[in-house]
């Protein structure tokens, strides 16, 4: 019996009576997090650990003891309510303390917490299952994950359910998880552990638990929001989608947010499901409050993320617990390795999508480092740079930060044929953000995100001596890239046939920090290595409304991000199936000011997830109805959906 069928019946049963007292609405607060990514210590406006001097000047976020103030005040707040708090995955990796204890402070941390649920993310299998094994052996609440599938031999056991179902005020609420599909790609599971289908692993768990007699279901996903919106809300008897993986921001009052929050999307069934996520790096709180009627119908679902800021004060005992577990990793990651002119750009919102100066410095980097081996070509995929580093002091713990996953330096030949199949894979999901874009040294190249995968890139071109010249499809190239992507990580399948492969040792990150310190001042560039093409935009619908002028939306409590950004796993944050009401973009970008300066000379913009030329227009001419102008200037594109990664033309005023 579906949900629509259910509420067919009770409507009309209700109808029926003449007399007798109605039943009960029932309304559930769900506290959520994902993506934390071993932000233990508070992080600032590149996600990087803050320091002493930024926790002074009141700009920080996040960290596991702001984080726990927030969720204990917040449970006071809702003293007496039905309250469950949901982890969506990716617990591990980012900082020098998921490096140091492999997932045992995580642990620690998230159960002072007391979370209800957890679902695993694809880097919870990073040290393949050793690490989340350990993990399992330490945490105090339910993990689910239907679509985990361990042997017999698998350390994991039993202990990763498809589902549960938690007494929440005599209420039964089953609770369903699922991680990406492509874990395997993005991480290392092992031989021991299948990764089944998302859609067709959470389908008959719902059912299951339909069977049970339960009637509200939260799928907790680690699937990325776009699939969420697409794919999860619509299975069956699926009430409320609690996601994670795509690191998206889902907001009511940040213009840039990647959609509403909840976002409603309609079920087959006949009713609404609410999907949310909370951005990730602990910076955010989700906070949502479900109403269902008493088949279990979500009748009303609001909200909004808590931006977790400096007006929450740490938990003082947790504060002192991180400390003492700092101790042993303090000394080296406050060692100063050289220096930067400027900023060095990381975010995930450009590296994912064009060439970035991070992705510059670490390529080079392996370059140089191989090159005495007889390596010309250096790939890094930009879902493996998780940080920006400001301008100034470079310390051993920054470039850590940025290269969190203790990949190693690995060496290969193959030809040019190859190299090109490659490049293909890495702007194959560039529409998604997806962690595979490559970021390179010794080589450049075109791509043209128009054309159908597997046919988009061209004019690559391979460094010899001062000089660049056409790759030769026959030739055989020594190729750099790091260990996760020879051995096929991120689809660089092409890599594992390569020939005379050598996981030649050094970690990639102690790799970046030698050049660093070896030529600093270091100066952050970009040269054009990588090029997109210009693409013919499509004329907008004759049905296409203009962009309304947001209502006067409340400025955004998040800071700047790091200059010259757009706006920020390995993971997919890809541009989402458009909800009931148009998206706005993932991170926050400086809310525009009404008195922005107007641009008096011409320039140009890479569309960030979710820009809008009334948002554009409004920051860079200070007048939201001058859309027009930017829309003319680059052959009049849908306004609502803007090709994420495109440079486009900003006319002087």
């Amino acid at each position: 019996m579906t949900k629509s069928f259910s509420f067919g019946l009770l409507t009309a049963s209700m109808l029926a009576l003449s007399t007798g007292a109605a039943f009960a609405d029932y309304e559930l607060n769900i506290l959520h997090i994902n993506d934390f990514h071993s932000r233990i210590e508070s992080i600032n406006k590149f996600d990087s650990t803050c320091s002493a001097e930024e926790e002074g000047k009141k700009e920080c976020f996040g960290g596991a003891a702001r984080l726990k103030t927030a969720i204990d005040q917040r449970r006071q707040a809702l003293s007496g309510k039905n309250v469950l708090l949901l982890n969506a995955g990716d617990n591990f990796q980012g900082s020098l303390f998921y490096t140091t204890y492999k997932g045992a402070a995580e642990a620690e941390f998230l159960n002072l917490m007391k979370f209800d649920a957890m679902t695993v993310g694809n880097h919870e299998f990073d040290d393949s299952e050793d690490g989340l094994a350990t993990f399992l052996d330490k945490v105090q609440f339910p993990v689910v994950t239907a679509n985990v599938k361990a042997t017999a031999a698998s350390k994991l056991g039993d202990r990763i359910k498809p589902s549960l179902v938690l007494d929440v005020a005599g209420q039964k609420i089953g609770i369903v998880g699922a991680v990406t599909n492509d874990t395997a790609e993005l991480s290392s599971p092992g031989p021991n552990v299948t990764i089944a289908d998302d859609v067709q692993s959470i389908t008959p768990a719902v059912q299951d638990l339909k069977g049970k007699g339960v009637n509200k279901i939260i799928a907790l996903t680690h699937v990325g929001y776009p699939r969420d919106l697409a794919l999860i809300a619509k299975i069956p008897d699926v009430d409320v989608v609690v996601g994670g993986h795509s690191h998206s921001l889902l907001s009511n009052t940040d213009p840039k947010a990647e959609g509403p929050y909840p976002t409603m999307v309609d079920n087959p069934g006949g009713y609404k499901v609410p999907v949310v996520q909370a951005a990730s790096y602990s910076k955010y709180l989700g906070d949502l409050v479900v109403n269902f009627d008493d088949s279990g119908v979500v009748k009303d679902a609001k909200g909004d993320p808590i931006l977790i800021d400096s007006t929450f004060t740490p938990d003082p005992a947790v504060l002192a617990r991180i400390a003492e577990l700092a101790k042993p990793i303090e000394e080296l990651r406050k060692k100063v390795i050289g220096s930067s002119e400027s900023p060095i750009e990381g975010d995930r919102k450009v590296c994912r999508v064009k060439e970035c100066s991070m992705g510059n410095l670490v390529a080079d980097a392996m370059l140089d480092r191989t090159k005495n081996q007889g390596v010309t070509i250096a790939v890094q995929n930009g879902g493996g740079l998780r940080a920006s580093i400001d301008g100034g002091e470079v310390t051993q713990g920054e470039v850590i930060t940025v290269l969190p996953f203790q990949n190693t330096l690995a060496t290969f030949e193959t030809t040019g044929a190859d190299v090109v199949k490659a490049l293909e894979n890495g702007v194959s999901q560039i529409d998604q953000g997806a962690g595979r874009f490559p970021q390179v040294a010794g080589l450049k190249f075109a791509f043209d995100q128009s054309k159908p995968v597997g046919s988009r890139v061209g004019d690559v071109q391979v460094k010899e001596g001062d000089n660049f010249a056409p790759i030769d499809p026959a030739k055989t190239y020594k190729v750099a890239t790091n260990n996760f992507m020879r051995a096929g990580g991120d689809g660089y399948s092409i890599f594992k046939e390569g020939k005379n492969a050598y996981d030649y040792g050094p970690d990639l990150a102690d790799v970046t920090a030698e050049y660093v310190a070896a030529h600093s001042p270091y100066k952050p560039y970009t040269d054009g290595r990588v090029t997109e093409l210009a693409q013919a935009a499509p004329a907008p619908s004759a049905s296409e409304p203009a962009p309304a002028a947001p209502a006067a939306p409340a400025p955004s409590a998040e800071p700047s991000p790091a200059p010259a950004a757009p706006a920020p796993s390995t993971e997919p944050a890809p541009a989402a199936p458009a909800p009931a009401t148009p998206a706005p973009a993932t991170e926050p970008a400086p809310a525009p000011a009404a008195s922005a300066p107007a641009a008096t000379t011409p320039s140009t913009h890479v569309i960030a997830a979710g820009d809008t030329f009334w948002d554009l227009a409004v920051t860079f001419y200070g007048d939201g109805t001058m859309w027009r102008k930017l829309s003319d200037a680059n052959g009049k594109p849908n306004p609502r959906h803007l090709t994420v990664g495109k440079e486009i033309e900003v006319p002087a005023r």
